[in-house]
């Protein structure tokens, strides 16, 4: 033992507190010595990783004026919501859902569990009654048996994988098993030592389950089902985690956290769970088993002890996520394999028990109005209600492209908007208009003005617009995902200087784009023309 550690300190020096115990130490020593044979061992992936990634939402029903099912999924078709995940199979949902092309995760509730699991011909009747009955009109991908029930609902563990058995062979019996896949939602606490996540380990106490489990995935070509909650992550580390890490918010390269095994880099929280989970099946030699996030999400309110549930910190969360699953950016273990994910949740659950924070998941209130405007970007489509009282400042059409110059120089200029995103490179540079710029910038001030009146008219070549301006990845200031900071004097946007001599010395004319006047005479001209 003692020569055991000693070897660890010399090799790895940097882990001196790590090293006081010899299991850590093998552990870094295996993973040392096998990282060649794993990097070997993940090239062989399953096909099913590479496939593109997408975001969907879980529909909860703790609410006191729960929408019935034809709202929903009204809501759900207009927002363009692809993917959704219930816990339990409601048969008016279901029912609801048919023809809609919508893909749908059905859930085994926990309550339910022992009955399935203690019985094959229990579980055949439940997929007769849940599944059989609904497909192929309603498009189930999934069922999810039980709900974290590893921790949640220990003594139920015994049965679960026989409870995924027979709904299983419900399934193959109907040979639908190819289409529909089964699986379980665990929380990620199941993951110990989950940092570095090279050494992550499921608690071994769970091995009897975690290994059959990972098998019958594995043999019937289904994924890992793991809820990832950052903001419980953050929440319990007493100031540990940076909010920023949690947030995706992007963080200088020296405060980036660096797997000293692996030496990879991770610049939030959420790729660091998702690694420390294929660390962990890798530690009981599962390489090429997929993940699915099937929660995640941040509160959007919060008691006074809870001051980051706001509105703004769910809304950034929520954005960065969604970018971060459809740049298909992966995770520094997987990179450019993206990790399907759904958003917790679609409502706010006010019957919910728990803290406030526990209620103010969802990203619309039972009338189905949004709490805050939320984009799917990079899939080209939006979730947000667009016509639920919400305007935009836009370029008018037919105004002269003069003044409209003009106009947006000023914006950039004197009216201290961030113009950074319209720069080549940046997500708002194409189309490559004045028009398509203008817009961008007057919104970017109609916001910063508060939407007052009198604010949205730069010399009458701009007006007023319900119709959400957003294309492609890039998201105006009036939107919930936003390009980057709006304005010039917050913390994260550049100088007044800088902003307003990048803009004008590299894209921007004052007046006539032909003619370049000099920095002084724009300004002038500007104060001339809207002061």
């Amino acid at each position: 033992m003692l020569t055991t550690r000693k070897y660890c300190l010399k090799m790895f020096p940097e882990n001196f507190m790590h090293f006081l115990d010899e299991e850590p130490c093998m552990r870094h020593l295996d993973i040392s010595f096998n990282r060649e044979k794993e990097m070997i061992a993940t090239r062989n992936l399953d096909a099913e990783m590479v496939l593109d990634a997408f975001v969907g939402v879980n529909i909860g029903t703790e609410l006191s004026d729960m929408p019935n099912p034809t709202q929903v999924v009204a809501l759900l078709k207009a927002q363009q919501i692809r993917h959704v995940r219930l816990f339990d199979a409601d048969q008016a949902m279901l029912v609801a859902l048919a023809n809609t092309k919508i893909s749908v995760i059905i859930s085994v509730p926990n309550d339910q569990l022992l009955a399935i699991g203690q019985s094959n011909a229990t579980a055949a009747n439940w997929v007769k009654r849940n599944v059989l009955s609904h497909v192929p009109a309603t498009n189930i991908t999934a069922i999810a048996v039980g709900s974290e029930v590893l921790t949640s609902l220990s003594n139920a563990a015994p049965i679960l994988i026989s409870a995924m058995n027979f709904i299983h062979a419900a399934l193959v019996a109907a040979n639908i098993d190819s289409q529909v896949k089964v699986s379980s939602p665990h929380s990620s606490s199941i993951i110990l030592d989950s940092f570095p996540p090279s050494q992550a380990f499921f608690n071994r106490s769970w091995n009897p389950v975690m290994v059959p489990m990972l098998k019958f995935l594995q043999s019937t070509n289904s994924y890992l089902m793991l809820n990832v909650y950052p903001y419980y992550d953050y929440v319990q580390s007493n100031g540990a985690i940076p909010l920023d890490y949690a947030l995706f918010r992007p963080l200088p390269a020296n405060k980036e956290a660096v797997d000293s095994n692996t030496l990879l880099h991770y610049t939030n929280v959420f790729d660091a769970v998702v690694d420390a989970a294929y660390f962990a099946m890798a530690d009981i030699n599962f390489t090429n088993i997929p993940i699915v996030v099937t929660e995640s999400g941040w509160p959007s309110k919060g008691d006074s002890s809870e001051s980051d549930a706001t509105l703004d910190n769910a809304n950034t969360y929520n954005s960065n996520l969604i970018r971060h699953v459809y740049n298909n950016t992966g995770t520094p273990k997987h990179p450019g394999i993206a990790v399907s994910t759904y958003i917790y949740e679609l409502y706010n659950e006010d019957q919910r028990p728990g803290r406030v924070s526990e209620k103010n998941w969802g990203l619309f209130d039972a009338n189905g109005l949004p709490v805050y405007t939320l984009h799917l970007t990079g899939s080209g489509t939006v979730l947000a209600n667009d016509t639920t009282n919400q305007t935009y400042c836009v370029a008018k059409e037919g105004a002269d492209k003069k003044m409209l110059q003009a106009a947006l120089d000023w914006a950039c200029g004197p009216g201290k908007v961030d113009c950074s995103p319209l720069m080549q490179g940046q997500p708002c540079y194409d189309p490559d208009t004045v028009v398509a710029h203008a817009s961008y910038a007057f919104d970017a001030y109609y916001r910063h003005m508060g939407m007052a009146d009198g604010t949205c008219n730069f010399n009458g070549v701009a007006t007023i617009s319900t119709s959400d301006p957003t294309h492609g990845s890039c998201i105006y200031p009036g939107s919930g995902g936003r390009n980057g900071t709006l304005f010039n004097g917050t913390s994260l946007a550049p100088s007044s200087n800088s902003t307003l001599s990048a803009a004008l010395s590299q894209y921007y004319h004052c007046g006539d784009p032909v003619l370049r006047l000099s920095l002084v005479l724009c300004v002038v001209l500007w104060m001339t023309t809207f002061f």
